[in-house]
């Protein structure tokens, strides 16, 4: 008896600290997310070897996130008939191979977080602080604040850690979201605290001068306001968040007006204000382009193969929709666009309910909300963000399944029948 009542605190401790060092591997991923200067970048590395680690010590994949595995696999399905219509394979296959391992990537966090549901908070915590790293460096390149500087820019353009601005800036508005969620319902006394990274992710987003991801942060800052407007009855909690938005929206705004004080700013952002810019216009321009690939998608429907719009036509599709038809053939643009409706649909019709984890839900709906609008300019297939989000929402809508599963034991068993028969 004494030996087993030994072994139970050491069973314990164990288990403590098993979950902190898995907690821990689970944010160290989030945290390389931000760093993403070429393919394969080190977040695929570490977390490939993550997803393997944590599979062979009993990932669990729920049953209410089974349809986003198999959507995302037959969508890669669709990607592998595609690179038969190509006569030159080309890097084809390493680019598939990405597209898959980012489907498990999705699949991996639904699942612990399905399981865990405080790693929401880590996870966000963890985003924050990656968020504010890259956009740091996109600053300082972007002002050459010191030597080598400009590698974290392009086409004078703060890109951060990021290949590219235009992946950069929507990358950093899920944790400006989250701040902002913090900033309306947290504390006054913790405004200033939140302030500061809030402003730093929004300078970033700004100097990206990406005209998607302004769009982006300000379409998801509204649904996120009107959402909590919606969700409480309580007159003062709407007045504060009024208040709230009204202070914010006012610091964002003086701090813009002093960035445009800057020399060069103003320019830049005049001539990136522009809803169309040339090579949207263009002969075989952006939309000229979309045209053509749709029309092309008709007389293709397993796809031309991936990337290879982009080699005949000197510019990549720059629209998720063509992409699909294009590099994933019909079977991946239906999948996909069934993931979509699915995700949208399931999550907004937990996004309301009272639960530990819905702020964490609200905010990377609204997120994804806007990535899914802003891909319809650009392309987001390969947007490591992209898959997190997903993985997030639907982690939140297994955990709404298993609480509901809860809850139907403590129902007398004369509802139980009428329950079942529905």
């Amino acid at each position: 008896m004494s030996a087993i009542s030994h072994d139970l605190p050491r069973a314990t401790v164990n288990a403590k600290l098993i979950t902190l060092i898995s907690s821990g591997a689970a944010v160290l991923g989030i945290l390389l997310s931000g760093f993403v200067i070429s393919e394969p970048a080190p977040y695929e590395i570490y977390m490939a070897g993550l997803i393997a680690i944590w599979a062979l010590f009993g990932l669990r994949i729920s049953r209410p996130a089974i349809p986003l595995l198999v959507l995302l696999v037959t969508m890669n399905i669709g990607g592998m008939i595609s690179m038969t219509q190509m006569a030159d394979l080309a890097n084809t296959p390493l680019y598939l191979a990405v597209s898959l391992f980012l489907a498990f990537s999705a699949v991996f966090f639904a699942s612990v977080t399905a399981t865990r549901p405080n790693l929401y908070r880590l996870i966000f915590n963890a985003y924050v602080v990656s968020a504010v790293a890259t956009s740091l460096l996109g600053i300082a390149g972007y002002f050459h604040a010191f030597p080598g500087a400009e590698i974290f820019t392009k086409y004078d353009r703060a890109a951060g850690a990021f290949q590219d601005p235009n992946v950069f800036g929507p990358f950093l508005v899920l944790p400006g979201i989250y701040l902002l969620y913090l900033m309306l319902t947290g504390s006054v006394a913790r405004m200033p605290l939140l302030a500061v990274p809030l402003l730093i992710i929004s300078a970033g987003i700004f100097f990206s001068f990406s005209r998607g991801a302004w769009g982006m942060f300000a379409v998801s800052a509204v649904l996120l306001t009107g959402l909590l407007f919606l969700q409480s009855a309580s007159g003062m909690f709407r007045l504060r968040v009024v208040i709230m938005t009204i202070a914010a929206l006012s610091l964002l705004a003086i701090t813009v007006i002093v960035i445009l004080q800057l020399p060069g700013v103003a320019e830049m952002f005049s001539s990136r204000a522009h809803l169309e810019q040339s090579y949207d216009t263009a002969r075989l321009g952006r939309f000229a382009r979309y045209a053509i690939g749709f029309q092309m998608a008709m007389e293709h429907p397993f796809g031309i193969g991936p990337l290879v719009f982009g080699t005949i036509y000197g510019e990549d599709t720059h629209d998720i929709w063509l992409k699909m038809l294009m590099d994933y053939g019909w079977l991946g643009f239906v999948s996909f666009l069934t993931l979509v409706v699915w995700t949208i649909s399931a999550g907004f019709r937990i996004l309301l309910r009272d639960r530990p984890w819905q702020p964490y839900l609200l905010c990377a709906y609204v997120a994804f909300i806007g990535n899914i609008g802003l891909g319809t300019f650009i392309d987001i297939d390969h947007w490591r963000h992209m898959y997190l989000l997903l993985g997030l929402i639907w982690g939140a809508i297994a955990l709404e399944y298993r609480h509901q599963r809860r809850l139907r034991p403590a129902l007398p068993a004369s509802f139980r029948p009428a329950i079942a028969a529905r």
